[in-house]
């Protein structure tokens, strides 16, 4: 059945990303101090809690459940992004002078995470009641329906990228509302107004950002000359800027996968986790994995992660229930942007950007939080004509 090859493929990537947890997270014990076992036994835990949570809740009736948990994890989300940038900094973690996760006992919070979730959730409760998916409309009626997701949109970039200095989580969501706007039965020029006008407002954060702008030059120290090199001389030389920073992250992350070679160094052999980028175990992730594995690994999590996004749209082509179908779409969205942003950092093609890998990075609310989406993903599929 769908749902159970789901289920297992789910389980597997939490699997891999606890044992590459133990493997990459050398660097942090040996400096902190930590116990060997430290972020293993933390990244093992919450993998079993979120496998039992996505369990539990696969078992529930959607028509009873669903709007409860999308709407509870919306607005408590949304509260605790707002309430934890006036809590005292010994109830907060802080990541660059940005307020972003909220002390637990022995566990940290990430409010953004869950409102991914319900971000999604509001989005396909919305869309399916004010576009009707079939329902053609001209371009000023669309632009006058979208004036609240704007808003909304406007909300979430005030929390995140300027609160928590989080630009990549702001892209993941405004990829997800554009496309699940197209899903709903937006039409292609509206979506291409809508992408003009973030990519104004991500060239703004860009600017306005010292932080931003040097990840853009470390960028582009590094991809210059492979792009310089396809046009003409002359006017690479005019593009071309010299003296730029030393791409530190994107360097070594990319030389990792490259003595990674096809079969790799072998789990536990890696060198860039000795220091070379210290939380390989977090966003780099991949890195670290093909350096360890090579590109049959990297390859066999692609082919999991494609099979997992397959699953997922299988689901939701086969339901009949616009808002049960828009939600699933959004869940596959959020996780295939989230993968595809991070890999494309990793490999130079585009600046670093942050982002946690779905499953395989580090951090207890990113994998609580896609264990819930998939448990609701599951609980659809209860509804889905097989």
């Amino acid at each position: 059945m769908i749902h159970l090859r789901l289920f297992f493929i789910v389980v597997l990537l939490s699997s891999i990303g606890v044992v590459v947890c133990y493997s990459l997270s050398v660097y942090p014990v040996e400096f902190f101090g930590y116990g060997e076992f430290h972020f293993f036994i933390r990244q093992f835990f919450v993998a079993c809690v979120g496998i039992l949570l996505m369990w539990a809740i696969a078992q529930l009736n959607p028509d009873s459940s669903f709007k409860k948990i999308g709407w509870f994890l919306f607005f408590a989300s949304l509260v605790l992004m707002i309430g934890m940038h006036f809590l005292p900094s010994s109830l907060v973690s802080s990541a660059g002078g940005a307020k972003r996760w909220i002390k637990l006992p022995s566990f940290s919070l990430a409010p953004s995470e869950f409102f991914k979730i319900g971000f999604v959730y509001f989005l396909a409760w919305s869309f399916s009641r004010k576009f009707g998916m079939h329902t053609p409309l001209s371009l000023k009626d669309e632009i006058k329906l979208f004036i609240p997701y704007f808003f909304l949109f406007l909300v979430a970039v005030v929390l995140i990228a300027v609160l928590q200095n989080d630009l990549g989580q702001v892209i993941v969501l405004a990829l997800t509302l554009g496309f699940m706007l197209l899903f709903a039965g937006g039409s292609l020029r509206f979506l291409g107004l809508l992408f003009l006008i973030t990519i104004s407002v991500g060239l703004i954060a860009i600017i306005t950002s010292p932080h931003r702008i040097m990840r853009v030059k470390l960028w582009w120290a590094n991809a210059q000359d492979s792009i310089l090199g396809l046009l003409p001389q002359t006017w690479a030389q005019s593009l071309r800027i010299e003296n730029l920073p030393e791409p530190y992250q994107i360097y070594n992350a990319t030389n990792a996968m490259y003595n990674g070679g096809f079969i790799g160094n072998g789990l536990g052999n890696g060198l860039i986790k000795l220091g070379f980028l210290s939380e390989v175990h977090t966003d780099m992730v991949l890195a670290g994995i093909v350096e360890e594995l090579g590109f049959v690994g990297l390859f066999c999590i692609v082919l999991a992660f494609s099979a997992m996004i397959f699953w997922i749209f299988k689901i939701a082509n086969r339901i009949q229930n616009t808002m049960y179908y828009l939600f699933c779409v959004g869940v596959g969205l959020l996780l295939a942007f989230s993968f595809i942003i991070n890999a494309f950092g990793i490999a130079g093609i585009t600046p670093i950007k942050g982002i946690a890998v779905p499953f395989l990075s580090y951090g207890g609310s990113s994998l609580l939080a896609s264990c819930l989406s998939l448990g609701i993903v599951l609980s659809i599929a209860r509804k889905a004509k097989i």
